[in-house]
C-alpha cells in the first residue's frame, strides 16, 4: 500500500515514452469476481419497477461488474428501513413502534421502504433533505428523542451524554434558553457555547455558560438564565448527562423511558423588560428553521410515516433476476435508524432463502451524520451481537465512511479522528466487536466547478493520502478494505457523463487494487436521467453508466460504461482467477510528474499480461513503447482503446446528450509503439516473453 500510480524518469529527449514493467515487483493480487463491483441503492417511489426490467438488467450486466454491494438511501434520509413489506410492530394495535421484518414472508420481497422518523432531531439529511427537526418546529406536541439503544438499560455499560447543537447562520448574543422538556427529561445537563466560528477547528472548545450547569433538573417548560452578560456565539449545545428515565403517561414500552426528549427549544436573551427573546426560527421546514444537529434519534415510527421518496430494491428481486450474478452480495444494516432485531431478521431471511452474503456492512456514512464515534461503536456492537446470534460465522464490517479523512464535528475531545476513536471503542476489553472488513466511500471532490484536468491528475495523490490517513488511524491491513461507492464527486456535473468520469473511474479502481484494496463498487449502476445541478458551473451530469429514456430504460452509454467494460472484459480475465498487479512506471519525454499518463500492468491467471494505460492529458497524445523486465514483449499486441474521439457530449441543459457514442476500437499491433490519444483509456494485452 501507499504506492503512487507511476514514477517519474528522464526520457533523454526521445519523442517516444516508455512504460517500464517490473514483473518481479508485485504490488497486490485480486480476483475480478470479488474486486470489480457495482452498488445498488434506493430510489423515489415507483422507480424500482422501472429500473429492474429485463432490458436494464441486461445492460447493467453487460458492463462486467459482477459482485454487488447494497447501499441504504434510507439511512441517509433519517428513515427506518423496512427491508420487506411483511413484519410486526412492537405496538401492533396501533401499527407503530419498532418494526421487525418477517424472515418467512408469504409474498416475495420485491421492495422495501424508508419510514420517516417522527421523533427526528436533525434539520438536515443527506437524501432528499425534505424533513425537519421536531426541536424547533413550533409544535410542542411533537418532540425529539434520543436513541434508546444508547441507554445504559440496553448497553449494560455506563452511558455517554447525548446532545443537541443549535447552529445559527451568524453569531448571536445569547444569555438564556427556554427548554420545553418531553419525557424522559434530563436531571443533569449543561448549556454550552462553542468558542470559535468553525465547528471543525480543533483548537476551539465547548465552554459552559456561567449559569449553564444544571444538577437538579425537573423537566417542564421554563426559561433558564445562562449568563448575566450575554455571550456572542454561533453554536450552542445542550449536553444531556443524566436521564430522568420517566416515560409519557400511558406508555407501555420500556424504551419510552430511555434516553432524553425535548419538545421545543429556544435560545436567545433576556431583554430590559425581563422577557425572553428567542433568536431561533421555528418552522416545519429544515431549510427555514434554525439548524439543529443531534447526537442520535429514536427509530420509533408509525405505519403512516412511509417515505415515498425512499423505495429500496427487495432482496428477492436482486437475487432472483440476475442482478447479483449468483455471487455473494454485501448486505447493509441500518445502524443509526434501525434496530438490532430487524437486522437479525433480515439475515435469517437471507439464510432461509440460501442467498449468498459476502458480508453485512454496518452503517452508512456515520461520520457525515455527526454521531460520535463512540456512540456509533455502541450501536455497532449491539447489531453485531444480534447478527452473530443468527449466524456466528457471518462477516461483519463497516463503517462505510463518507470520507477517509473523517474528523469529528464540533467535538473538543483531544482525538478528532472518527476512525481511530471507532476502532478504539470496538477494541475495548470486554466490549469488543468484530471488524471483518473495512469500508468507505471515495469521492475526492466536493465540486466539479474548476479545472477538471487538474482534478483528474490530482486524484492520484488524493487516494494515496486517503489510504495513508487510514493506515495512520489504525485500520488493520490484514482485513479486506473495500470502497462501496466511488466517483469523481458525490455531486452532479458534466464531467461524470463525459470522458473525465471514465478516466477517473478506471484509474481509481486499478489504483485502489494496487494499494492492496479488496474491492471497489461503482454507484450509478442503473440508467438515470439528468437533473438540475446544484452549481450551474458544473453543467448537467450524473454518476451513471447509461442515460435513460422517458420510460427509464437504458438508451445510451456513458464513457464510464465503456471504460469499466474494458476493465472488466479486457484488462482482466473475467471470473474467479487471481490476478497480480505489478509495478508499472511511465517515462515521458517531457516528464510525468503530474501523472498525466499512468500504467497498471496485471499478470493474468492464464499467463498473459495486460497493461491499463490512462492518458489524462486533455491536449496531447503520447506514444509509448512497453518494456517488460528489460525487453519488449514478443508477438502481436492486442489493443483496446477508447477516448475523446469516440464520444461527443452536447451540453443543452436538461436535454444534454451525446452526439457521438461509439464503442472502443480493437486492433492488433506487431509490438513496438502504441499511440495514446489525448483523454483516452487503452488496454494492451500480450503473451509476455
Amino acid at each position: 500500500m501507499g504506492l503512487a500510480a507511476c514514477s517519474v524518469q528522464s526520457s533523454g529527449g526521445s519523442t517516444t515514452g516508455t512504460v517500464h514493467i517490473d514483473p518481479r515487483a508485485a504490488l497486490a493480487s485480486f480476483v475480478p469476481d470479488q474486486a470489480l463491483g457495482a452498488a445498488v441503492d434506493g430510489l423515489p417511489a415507483g422507480q424500482i419497477d422501472d429500473l429492474y426490467t429485463p432490458h436494464n438488467i441486461a445492460a447493467m450486466r453487460s458492463t462486467g461488474l459482477r459482485p454487488i454491494s447494497y447501499s441504504l438511501r434510507t439511512e441517509l434520509g433519517i428513515d427506518a428501513w423496512h427491508w420487506g413489506e411483511e413484519g410486526t410492530w412492537s405496538d401492533p394495535a396501533h401499527h407503530q413502534g419498532y418494526w421487525t421484518g418477517s424472515d418467512n414472508p408469504v409474498r416475495p420481497v420485491l421492495r422495501g421502504w424508508g419510514y420517516a422518523l417522527p421523533r427526528r432531531g436533525d434539520s438536515v439529511d443527506q437524501a432528499e433533505d425534505d424533513g425537519y427537526s421536531r426541536i424547533d418546529d413550533g409544535d410542542r406536541a411533537t418532540f425529539w428523542k434520543s436513541n434508546p439503544w444508547l441507554d445504559a438499560a440496553q448497553t449494560h455499560a455506563p452511558e455517554r451524554p447525548q446532545w443537541v447543537v443549535v447552529q445559527f447562520d451568524e453569531a448571536q448574543t445569547i444569555s438564556a434558553a427556554r427548554i420545553a422538556w418531553g419525557a424522559p427529561y434530563a436531571r443533569a445537563f449543561r448549556v454550552q457555547y462553542w468558542s470559535g466560528d468553525d465547528p471543525y477547528d480543533e483548537f476551539q472548545h465547548w465552554r459552559d455558560f456561567p449559569q449553564g450547569v444544571i444538577a437538579q433538573g425537573r423537566g417542564g417548560d421554563g426559561v433558564l438564565r445562562l449568563a448575566d452578560r450575554p455571550i456572542r456565539t454561533r453554536l450552542v449545545r445542550i449536553l444531556l448527562e443524566v436521564s430522568s428515565h420517566t416515560a409519557p403517561a400511558g406508555a407501555r414500552d420500556p424504551r419510552d423511558a430511555m434516553g432524553y426528549a425535548i419538545a421545543e427549544l429556544g435560545i436567545g436573551h433576556i431583554d430590559a423588560g425581563g422577557r425572553f427573546v428567542d433568536a431561533m426560527v421555528h418552522a416545519r421546514d429544515g431549510s427555514d428553521q434554525t439548524q439543529i444537529t443531534v447526537s442520535s434519534t429514536d427509530p420509533w415510527h408509525r405505519a403512516t410515516d412511509r417515505d415515498a421518496d425512499a423505495e429500496q430494491p427487495g432482496f428477492d428481486r436482486l437475487y432472483r433476476n440476475g442482478v447479483t450474478n449468483g455471487l455473494p452480495m454485501v448486505v447493509p444494516a441500518g445502524v443509526l435508524y434501525d434496530t438490532p432485531d430487524n437486522a437479525a431478521a433480515a439475515l435469517r431471511f437471507l439464510r432461509r432463502r440460501h442467498y449468498p452474503v459476502a458480508g453485512i456492512e454496518m452503517g452508512e456514512e456515520p461520520d457525515g451524520q455527526n454521531i460520535s464515534a463512540e456512540d456509533f461503536a455502541t450501536l455497532y456492537r449491539q447489531f453485531a451481537r444480534a447478527l452473530q446470534a443468527v449466524d456466528p460465522h457471518v462477516r461483519i464490517g463497516g463503517p462505510n465512511l463518507q470520507d477517509a479523512v473523517a474528523d469529528s464535528w464540533a467535538d473538543d475531545t483531544p482525538d478528532h479522528s472518527f476512525t481511530r476513536r471507532f476502532l478504539r471503542a470496538i477494541r475495548t476489553p470486554g466490549r469488543t466487536a468484530p471488524l471483518d472488513f473495512f469500508s468507505m466511500e471515495h469521492y475526492p471532490y466536493d465540486s466539479l466547478c474548476g479545472k477538471i484536468p487538474a482534478m483528474l491528475r490530482g486524484a492520484t495523490d488524493r487516494l494515496d493520502q486517503a489510504m495513508a490517513r487510514l493506515r495512520a488511524d489504525g485500520v488493520p491491513t490484514g482485513i479486506p478494505w473495500i470502497v462501496t461507492e466511488y466517483g469523481i464527486s458525490a455531486f452532479s456535473g458534466q464531467a461524470e457523463v463525459d470522458m473525465p468520469g471514465a478516466l477517473f473511474d478506471v484509474d481509481l479502481v486499478a489504483h485502489f487494487l494496487a494499494q492492496g484494496g479488496h474491492a471497489a463498487y461503482l454507484l450509478g449502476y442503473g440508467p438515470d436521467r439528468l437533473y438540475e445541478p446544484g452549481e450551474a458551473c458544473t453543467g448537467y451530469g450524473e454518476l451513471m453508466l447509461f442515460g435513460a429514456d422517458a420510460r427509464h430504460q437504458a438508451a445510451w452509454a456513458t464513457p464510464a460504461f465503456w471504460g469499466l467494460s474494458m476493465l472488466a472484459h479486457d484488462w482482466v480475465v473475467p471470473g474467479g482467477g487471481t490476478h497480480r498487479i505489478v509495478r508499472g512506471t511511465v517515462d515521458l519525454p517531457g516528464g510525468n510528474a503530474d501523472h498525466a499518463v499512468v500504467a497498471w500492468p496485471v499478470h493474468r491467471p492464464d499467463g498473459t499480461w495486460a497493461v491499463l494505460l490512462v492518458n489524462r492529458d486533455e491536449a496531447h497524445a503520447h506514444a509509448v513503447r512497453i518494456d517488460l523486465g528489460g525487453h519488449a514483449p514478443g508477438g502481436a499486441w492486442h489493443v483496446v482503446q477508447y477516448g475523446a474521439r469516440d464520444y461527443r457530449w452536447l451540453a443543452a441543459g436538461e436535454n444534454s446528450h451525446p452526439t457521438r457514442d461509439d464503442p472502443p476500437h480493437r486492433f492488433d499491433v506487431a509490438g513496438g509503439v502504441v499511440d495514446l490519444p489525448a483523454y483516452s483509456i487503452t488496454v494492451v494485452g500480450f503473451a509476455g516473453g
